[in-house]
């Protein structure tokens, strides 16, 4: 029988099945960080345990790090704990850290790809809901809780359950205007945000095809908002392209030994699935959340949808975001004022992101009621950015430029929304409360469409601004 990808990393990594209907299942690359990994290692220490492979372990500091100064110790108490304590950690049972000594500090999402540790057929696991970004590499790639990063340090390896698959097929050609991001709010609007339950995708077609690795990351960040417990890309020429000569890859002759292994592992032509969803690119426009989930969005020249287009056990959830967002049916998301401006977070803080914005920041001035800030998502990202002086196109804009770190995406850190504010954001959540304040407001877009609302002060349509759609 056929094989899809998933079928085969799975058999490839499956150490036992286990009576409980789970696999015991080899993990080859385990990514940390410094909050949900302190109370793990604590735990190996009271079982006197060591990191059974710390070779296949790897940590950075990105979601309590400050992006405003590099000043230690840091202002925060709990945070400098968390940071002292990673460093400890990683001394201590021989886990190689990328901090910011080390210049290849950054979101853990985004600097494990840069580095060429993420390659396609392995099994990737972290304490961290966005791990299924490493999926754009044409691998399995899980989020984790801390109890699970314990057992990975001690045996390296986890009990789960093997997902269904959903193959996704987005066709046709994007607009002008209309990026990976505007794909994935597409999708998780169309499925809904429990359309993944039980399920890995797999985002095939077109416009997947086309797409550069840091588009497909953006792509597969968000699986899990859609409910997917992974989601991929097979690999393919664009995969190998941008894997070659990454510092922690494989090399020379290695390399090609690797990627003959790595195209072994797409899905075959004929495999089946457990479900198929086909979606036309060439129809989509920019998408902007008016909710509070990231399923509850619409296209930005559409209006903010009435409970009676909602399925009856939505509604409720419906009211509670009219109210929340203060937005009333039948509104326009156009033209809704914001405060705050965020462009950043591993689902958007990579170079290409940051150009697509600053084309955008380089045809305006952010409005004087609205904060902006950048903040590239590694060292290495914002090492190029300033080599192609993206820094100062966005500092002429009235953009800050910020250290490279999480942010504002979960703000656990000092960038937070104060207050009612309302944030054009392009990270990946817009739960209440997401971003620091209670009552703060999330409106997630492509970070070209964060730009445009900074230059507008208020939502606004990107293609206006490119000459992809007449005014």
């Amino acid at each position: 029988m056929a094989k899809t990808l998933l079928d085969k990393v799975w058999d490839a990594h499956t150490v036992a099945e286990l009576p409980s209907g789970q696999t015991q299942l080899f993990i080859g690359l385990h990514l940390v960080h410094e909050v949900t990994s302190p109370q793990a290692f604590q735990m190996m220490r009271e079982l006197g345990l060591p990191v059974l492979f710390p070779e296949r372990t790897v940590a950075t500091v990105d979601h309590i790090i400050p992006t405003h100064s590099e000043v230690r110790p840091f202002d925060d108490e709990q945070a400098e704990t968390m940071m002292r304590a990673i460093e400890r950690n990683c001394r201590d049972f021989g886990v190689r850290l990328f901090d910011r000594a080390s210049g290849h500090q950054g979101i853990v999402h985004v600097i494990g790809p840069e580095l060429g540790l993420t390659q396609p057929g392995m099994t990737i696991a972290c304490g961290d809901s966005h791990t299924s970004t490493h999926g754009a590499f044409g691998n399995i790639a899980f989020g984790i809780g801390t109890s699970q990063v314990r057992d990975v340090l001690a045996s390296q390896c986890l009990a789960i359950r093997k997902p269904q698959l959903r193959r996704i097929e987005v066709n046709g050609a994007l607009p002008v205007g209309v990026y990976a991001k505007d794909v994935i709010l597409h999708i998780i609007r169309t499925l809904g945000v429990k359309g993944g339950v039980g399920y890995g995708y797999e985002y095939a077609g077109a416009v997947l095809d086309r797409m550069t690795m840091e588009e497909r990351m953006t792509v597969c960040n968000m699986s899990i908002e859609g409910g997917a417990r992974c989601g991929y890309v097979n690999p393919d020429q664009t995969t190998f392209d941008y894997l070659r000569r990454r510092e922690l890859a494989p090399q020379g002759g290695a390399f090609d030994t690797a990627v003959a292994w790595w195209k072994s592992m797409a899905s075959e032509a004929n495999a089946s699935y457990d479900a198929v969803t086909r979606l036309d690119g060439s129809q989509l426009s920019p998408v902007v959340t008016w909710g509070i989930n990231p399923g509850q969005a619409i296209g930005v020249d559409e209006r903010v949808p009435a409970a009676e287009a909602f399925a009856a056990d939505e509604r409720d959830v419906a009211a509670d975001a009219y109210a929340y967002m203060d937005l009333k049916a039948g509104a326009p998301i156009a033209g809704t004022k914001i405060d705050v401006a965020f462009i950043g977070s591993c689902t958007n803080g990579r170079l290409s992101d940051l150009r697509e914005a600053a084309r955008v920041a380089r045809l305006g001035k952010v409005k004087a009621h609205v904060k902006a800030i950048v903040v590239p998502g590694s060292q290495a990202v914002a090492r190029q950015a300033e080599a192609e002086g993206l820094d100062e196109v966005f500092r002429a804009a009235g953009f800050e430029w910020r250290l490279p770190g999480c942010s504002m995406c979960l703000a656990m850190n000092p960038d937070k929304l104060v207050g009612r504010q309302v944030c054009a954001s392009s990270s990946n959540r817009n739960f209440k409360g997401r971003q620091g304040s209670p009552a703060g407001r999330t409106l997630l877009m492509s970070p070209a469409m964060v730009a445009a609302a900074a230059i507008e002060g208020a939502v606004s349509d990107v293609r206006e601004m490119l000459g992809g759609r007449s005014k």
